[in-house]
């Protein structure tokens, strides 16, 4: 899901976004105001949990796991927040279902192309597996099997996914509709969007970060600048800061092939292993090689595990952001609201595929 309010960027090319949303004089009523703040409150909740204890764990599996949790919980939210606020669907600006619709479909690619990187980098660990298979054995035929497999496992991981590129451009494009279409003058849409644009400003920010994650790459990073009158802005900078800073010092730094913590320990281990497999020691005569074997074997078992737990967080989001757009062309229908032929058609074309 994503979705509503103004673009909150260094400068603002269309006037102050947040005049626009809350025009001089708007009012919201207690129950709206107390329905807004917990949402906002919630959300800092969950940004503050995502700011790493320590520098180290930026990047573990088990964080980037917790950012898809805690993501599709407030999509989860901002469902309940639009039943809450007793807003029906045929009550919708146009615009704000068509914007929905657009931006929900990116997300379900980002989703796919996520989806197919963490299958790609998990093939990988079958060359691994093939490795550590290969030193179990005692005949040299096999260290040179083990050797072939490393070298396979190398070119592998190194490879780029081509759908991480087009996945870049997505984002660019979900950034761009952060400026949104105006609010009718209603207190109920108005807070709708100012919720919204809370759980898009999340979205981005964690789909941004784990792309980088996963191409160790800082270019597609966009510092977003959040206005102060958000009660979760204080916490989203903080988070953004922190992590941010870390992905483009670890860019930086030569020590860092790969940004996902696992991923750079297997490496690390692969490292140490390969020299003695090129000097032809055999596997059960020294210590040091069965030492550096058993290591790979536990950072294989903790990448392949996080892999997996990873890869079912994003196809949770992916099944929410579906139920979403399925439960919003449900209620289109249902409330007989007049949708004509172009929309229809477009809402077609951004079919899942």
């Amino acid at each position: 899901m994503s979705r509503p309010q103004e673009p909150h960027r260094p400068f603002f090319p269309h006037g102050n976004p947040f005049r626009m949303i809350f025009p001089k004089g708007s009012y919201l009523s207690p129950k709206l105001q107390a329905l807004l703040n917990n949402f906002e409150e919630t959300l800092a909740g969950r940004l503050r949990k995502l700011v790493p204890k320590h520098k180290d764990d930026v990047f573990s599996i088990s964080w980037m796991i917790l950012a898809v949790q805690l993501l599709s919980e407030t999509h989860n939210d901002i469902k309940s927040l639009i039943t809450d606020l007793e807003l029906p669907v045929v009550d919708w600006d146009d615009k704000w279902i068509d914007v929905y619709l657009d931006n929900s479909v990116k997300l379900l690619d980002i989703c796919i192309t996520l989806s197919s990187e963490l299958s790609r980098l998990s093939q990988g660990q079958l060359l691994l597996r093939c490795v550590l298979c290969n030193l179990d054995q005692t005949r040299s035929s096999e260290t040179l099997k083990a050797k072939s497999s490393i070298n396979s496992w190398r070119q592998h991981i190194g490879a780029r996914n081509p759908k991480i590129e087009n996945c870049f451009s997505i984002i660019d494009k979900l950034m761009e509709s952060l400026e949104l279409p105006k609010v009718k003058n209603s207190a109920k849409g108005k807070t709708l969007m100012r919720a919204m644009y809370g759980v898009r400003v999340q979205t981005l920010f964690v789909c941004s970060a784990l792309m980088s994650a996963l191409t160790a790459s800082d270019k597609k990073l966009v510092d977003f600048h959040v206005a102060g009158t958000y009660l979760w802005a204080a916490a989203f900078s903080d988070l953004q800061r922190f992590v941010f800073g870390e992905i483009r010092n670890l860019v930086l730094s030569d020590r860092k092939h790969h940004l996902v913590k696992e991923l750079e320990a297997v490496a690390t281990s692969v490292g140490e292993l390969y020299p003695m497999l090129q000097e032809g020691v055999e596997p059960i005569e020294t210590d040091s090689l069965q030492k550096s074997v058993a290591e790979l074997r536990k950072c294989t078992d903790k990448l392949s595990s996080g892999l997996d737990l990873l890869a079912k967080e994003v196809d949770g989001y992916f099944q929410i952001l579906l139920s979403g757009r399925d439960a919003l062309l449900c209620n289109l229908r249902l409330s007989g609201s007049v949708i004509d032929s172009s929309k229809k058609h477009k809402m077609e074309e951004q079919t899942v595929r």
